[in-house]
């Protein structure tokens, strides 16, 4: 079994540059085959891996008629959790990690196609047409990190617009779906007044915790002039629990693994990288002013 690139040290970085959850539910795991321990195995001999690294092996399905089985490689420590994909030859010969493309369709359009984007708060002219989608957590440091740089990058470009996604990650941080909950009741009561929380919750984001964060969310409420009251009832009641779990689902559709991710027309950005973020909208402006007139 051959590996071409080396897999887990670069999932263990990724660690640093995004906030992740292997998933968002643990589902039963039927016992491991014969080629999902040899997998484990191998992975664990080649970067020496201890007990205290978990690695759990996605059981392999086809991938059309390209003589390969897909797998899902879930690597926990205690820094956090990531998940990859890689890909073995039906044999058991050999182990590819990598991107595996079907030239036939365009993954650009087939990324857009699963983006649910009603009811999303938008920032920026609705019309541009250069979109961002943000997939975030309000408690993820490397979104704060994203949003400090956003911030920055904007401004300069008329034709993008900002869609921010809930993706609340529960299992690493405690207080992200309460102020996701607080977020979307704000967007109802007023769309406008939701940017002025999303800077505000990252701005204060060391100052929150899990025992403050109804309170901080109230004591915002009140400073915008919104109603107190109908955002009490609203974080308790069903209907922005169940957008928040749509936004989670939706995201789970495009795969998303960990926060923030970020899609540029379609374009994935994993993690806080705001050159390759500045670099696609630059390549979509371009694009746009060399169409002709008229198209």
């Amino acid at each position: 079994m051959k590996l071409s690139h080396r897999l887990l040290p670069a999932a263990i970085l990724a660690l640093a540059l995004s906030c992740s959850a292997a998933a968002q539910s643990a589902p039963s795991v039927a016992e491991p085959s014969a080629l999902q321990k040899s997998v484990e195995a191998y992975l664990r001999h080649s970067f020496a891996l201890g007990p205290d690294v978990k690695i759990t092996v996605g059981a392999p399905k086809e991938v059309g008629n390209s003589g390969l089985l897909e797998t899902s490689i879930d690597v926990k420590t205690d820094q956090g959790s990531d998940n990859v994909k890689m890909y073995i030859t039906k044999d058991g010969h050999y182990l590819l990690r990598g991107e595996l493309s079907d030239l036939t369709k365009d993954p650009l359009v087939e990324n857009i196609s699963k983006m649910d984007l009603k009811g999303a708060p938008v920032l920026g002219d609705p019309h541009a047409p250069v979109t961002i989608v943000e997939y975030g957590d309000f408690e993820c440091p490397v979104c704060r990190n994203l949003h400090d740089a956003m911030r920055g990058i904007l401004p300069n470009y008329p034709q993008a617009k900002l869609v921010f996604k809930d993706f609340p990650l529960d299992s690493i941080h405690p207080w992200a779906r309460t102020a996701a909950l607080a977020g979307r009741c704000v967007y109802q009561q007023n769309p406008q007044a939701f940017w002025k929380y999303f800077d505000y919750i990252y701005d204060k984001q060391d100052l929150i915790s899990a025992e403050n964060v109804y309170d901080k969310v109230v004591d915002f409420a009140g400073q915008t002039d919104l109603n107190v009251d109908a955002l009490k009832a609203c974080i308790a009641g069903p209907q922005a629990a169940a957008e928040i779990d749509a936004s989670i689902a939706n995201g789970n559709l495009l795969e998303v693994r960990s926060t923030p991710t970020i899609f540029v027309n379609g374009r994935r950005v994993a993690g806080a990288d705001p050159h390759a973020v500045q670099q696609y909208i630059e390549f979509e402006v371009a694009q746009l002013k060399a169409k002709p007139a008229g198209k």
